[in-house]
This record gives structure tokens, C-alpha cells and sequence, in this order.
């Protein structure tokens, strides 16, 4: 059951109408035309009922929201498309960034330069007249910015490693209203908690990136039916020992709903799926993938070569909003026992009702040296389970996702990775998506730039200071 809200101080109406002079975009008080909608994101399990919303077009805008939530001693949340949902903004000053899609494409330096608002979509549409790819996630509708913040699992991953590894610099609005330019030379502490600290330290109001130079892929998903699991999934846990640098898989059990819109192969079916991303040659990815192929009959397979800008094909993702719960899981190596009490839990014969739940391959360029050290962790995992269930209410026990990863507890590495966390995810799950060091350094860097927690309302690293007692 939701908690009551807390409702703020009256917000005087001559200050309220002072910060919709200073902006350009709408202010809106609870009750306006807008004001729902404003607020709305992709994943509608959380509907968030801030003190004022704020849909900035610019970082002028965003600088003029923090200074009066500062002012108003009210917490400062911010959404651009409401994917990764970790508290509602009950009583907060809400910034919305969707109006924000400024970005230039540099393709003599290989870089990107992306404004908050900007999604994925964009990003892979500009950068291919180019040859060029971002390190975008299985979804192109996420908001870039917020995904890399949180380390960014991409779908190259495996060749290139986190999205955050590849940030060049940002622009951003910290607790103290002030609009900051951060790199590896300006404010470098800064820089490094900001690259997988998320949404911790400021509102970033645009992003520097580099471009992969990949124009196409071999890529797609092998389907089976959901019965061929007990074959499909060892098979592919073998396959992944030798796969080598260019190649990133995930392994999915997937419950289709019965929705028209889905291909007749996989409508209202339980299925297995091998998602490919191979930035090799179209022969010798071929090559590789034959084996999985002979692993079991397929009922649809989309592995094929493509152009870059078809990536969204590979998982094939919801497109329109809906609410749901996540759990992730960081996984070392992964044995013919673990397959097995996976598929006990949510295979063909387990009664599980999972949407997803999914186990993506990790190693590769995700666990070697970067050039530029930043926040992210459990660089040492093998894979990354990740498991979706219909929104709603959550059971008064344990659910099928936690029975889930209790049962793969003995194979876990004791992390989690920060942008699969749901609303539901405690302080103790926040702190295990870093190193103990890092975890520390980002509680200090927040006690910097920070200290109040104003930046509260997400999956939140209290200021030092503060760690004991985190403000509600």
C-alpha cells in the first residue's frame, strides 16, 4: 500500500510565479492542466506527486529549479523518460528534461555531444550517416544521459565496455545552483562520480561522448520454444567460455503476452531467446553462432547482418509505458548446477510468471582497465541477471524474483548493477552496485557538493556525514 504523502510548506504564489517568469519552460502546481502529465514516465509503476513540476528546455531553466528548490528546502528529482524509476517525487521540485534533444554529432573527433532530454533513438539515427554508434542499451528510448550515468550496459558491451567508460565531459547543475563544467582536468573528482554515481551530484544538463566506429552489426535473436530451455541455456553457458572480445550475448526466458502486435512465432508463448551482437564480419559470426543454432529447433531466427540503426531489433524491448518491477543480480561463473536452479525457478515446468529474466554475459572490455577511472563497479562479474515482473502490488513475502535470486545466491558475487535497481531497492543494494572504496569516495564527494541531499530522490548515496541518517 502506497504511504501517504507528505505534503510540502505552502509554496507562496508570488515566488511560484517568479520561477515561471525565469524559465522558459511550464511550471506547474499540483491540480494544473499538464501537471500529470508532465511527470508521467515510461515505467508507470510509480506516479509521482511533486510540490511544483518544472519542464526545462535549457539548462538556464534547470539552474532557476535548484536554486528555488534549494531555497524552499525541497528535494530536487529529475526525469527525462521514466524508465529507471527509483522513488517517487512525492513532494519534490520535479525537473523534466524531455524538452532538451539538442545534439551535434563531431565525426572527425568521434564524439557526441547530447543535451539531458536526449534518447538513445537520436543518438543511433545522427551518429550512423556517419559510421559511427553510441553505446546505447537493448531499449533506444531510454534517456541517454541518465543510462550512462549509471554505468551504461551496452549492447556491445563485452567489445567496448560501460557507456560510462567513454564519457569525454559534462555540464552540470549542482546543489548550490551553479552550472559546472566537469572533465578528466576540471573538477576530475567530480567527473569520476558523476560517471556511475547516477543522479547523486547535480542535474546533468548535457554530456560528451564518444562514438564507436561500428556501422553494422551481425546481430538478432535465436527463439526457441520455451521447452527447449533445459538444452538451449546450457549450451549457450558453455558457448560464452570461448566467445571471444567482439561478441556480446544475453540468454532471455521470455513470456510473450497475447498481444496482436506481436510476431504469430512468439505471441502468448513462453520462449528462450539468444540475443547476438557481433561487431565482426557477417561470415565469421555466422561461424560462431552456428553452434547455438543446433542447440535446439528454432521458432524464429532475426541473426543476421544489419545496419546499426536496427539495433533496437536485437531484444526487441517494450515501446509503450507500462509498470513493472526489476531485480539484478551480478553473477560469477555459472555452472550446469545454476542452469539447473534457474530453470527450476523460472523455466518451462517452474509455474513462474516472470516477464523476463534474463542473463547477460559480461567480461570482456567491461572488466579490463579503462582510461579514465570512474565510479562504476563489480567490473568483476561473469554475468548479469536481470529479471522483469508485472507491476502492482508486491506479494507480502518473497516473490518469484526474489525466490529467484536466492536461489542463485551461491553464484553471486555479492553485487548489483545500479540502472536494473527498482524502487523497491534499499541502501544496502545501492551500496553493493560500488567497491566498498568507491562507495566510500562517493559518500564523501556527495558530503562535498551535496550536503544537504538535496539530490535525494533516486537510488541515493547520502553525504558522509549523513549515512546514518538519509533525510526521507
Amino acid at each position: 500500500m502506497r504511504p501517504a504523502v507528505q505534503h510540502p510548506p505552502h509554496l507562496p504564489a508570488d515566488q511560484v510565479a517568479a520561477l515561471a517568469a525565469a524559465v522558459r519552460g511550464p511550471v506547474l502546481l499540483p491540480g494544473q492542466d499538464g501537471y500529470a502529465r508532465e511527470g508521467a514516465g515510461f515505467n508507470t509503476l510509480l506516479e509521482h506527486r511533486p510540490a511544483l513540476v518544472v519542464g526545462a528546455t535549457g539548462a538556464a531553466d534547470v539552474v532557476a529549479a535548484v536554486r528555488f528548490a534549494a531555497g524552499h528546502g525541497l528535494p530536487v528529482a529529475v526525469q527525462a523518460t521514466g524508465h529507471g524509476v527509483a522513488r517517487a517525487a512525492d513532494g519534490a521540485v520535479l525537473v523534466s528534461t524531455r524538452r532538451m534533444t539538442g545534439l551535434r554529432i563531431a565525426p572527425d573527433r568521434g564524439t557526441a555531444r547530447l543535451a539531458a532530454g536526449v534518447r538513445w533513438e537520436q543518438v543511433v539515427h545522427e551518429a550512423a550517416v556517419h559510421g559511427l554508434a553510441p553505446l546505447n542499451g537493448s531499449s533506444p528510448l531510454v534517456g541517454a544521459v541518465s543510462y550512462t550515468l549509471g554505468g551504461g550496459l551496452a549492447v556491445m558491451a563485452r567489445t567496448f565496455g560501460y557507456a560510462a567508460d567513454h564519457v569525454r565531459g559534462l555540464d552540470v547543475v549542482t546543489a548550490d545552483g551553479e552550472l559546472r563544467q566537469v572533465d578528466q582536468e576540471r573538477e576530475p573528482e567530480l567527473f569520476w562520480g558523476l560517471c556511475g554515481g547516477k543522479g547523486n551530484f547535480g542535474i546533468v544538463t548535457s554530456m560528451e561522448i564518444g562514438l564507436m566506429p561500428v556501422p553494422r552489426l551481425y546481430g538478432g535473436a535465436l527463439t526457441f520454444d520455451g521447452a527447449a530451455a533445459p538444452a538451449v541455456l546450457p549450451a549457450w553457458l558453455d558457448w560464452t567460455a570461448s566467445a571471444p572480445l567482439e561478441m556480446s550475448s544475453s540468454l532471455a526466458l521470455v513470456r510473450f503476452p497475447d498481444d496482436p502486435a506481436l510476431p504469430g512465432e512468439v505471441r502468448g508463448r513462453f520462449v528462450v531467446q539468444v540475443r547476438i551482437a557481433f561487431t565482426g564480419t557477417a561470415a565469421e559470426g555466422a561461424r560462431l553462432v552456428a553452434p547455438l543454432r543446433e542447440s535446439g529447433p528454432r521458432v524464429l531466427d532475426t541473426v543476421r547482418e544489419m545496419p546499426y540503426t536496427d539495433v533496437a531489433s536485437i531484444h526487441g524491448d517494450p515501446t509503450e509505458p507500462y509498470p513493472y518491477h526489476e531485480r539484478t543480480l551480478m553473477l560469477g561463473g555459472l555452472d550446469r548446477t545454476a542452469a539447473g536452479r534457474l530453470l527450476a525457478a523460472a523455466g518451462p515446468d517452474s509455474g513462474c510468471s516472470l516477464g523476463l529474466v534474463e542473463l547477460r554475459h559480461l567480461g570482456g572490455a567491461l572488466s579490463r582497465p579503462v582510461r579514465h577511472e570512474n565510479a562504476v563497479g563489480n567490473r568483476d562479474a561473469r554475468f548479469c541477471l536481470l529479471t522483469v515482473a508485472p507491476g502492482g502490488p508486491r506479494p507480502a513475502g518473497p516473490g518469484q524474483d526474489d525466490l529467484l535470486l536466492e536461489r542463485l545466491a551461491p553464484w553471486a558475487t555479492g553485487g548489483k548493477y545500479l540502472n536494473f535497481l527498482d524502487a523497491s531497492a534499499g541502501d544496502d543494494q545501492v551500496r553493493a552496485a560500488f567497491t566498498p572504496e568507491a562507495y566510500a569516495r562517493l559518500g564523501a564527494l556527495k558530503a562535498r557538493y551535496d550536503p544537504a541531499n538535496l539530490f535525494r530522490v533516486n537510488h541515493n548515496i547520502a553525504p558522509a556525514a549523513l549515512a546514518s541518517e538519509v533525510p526521507a
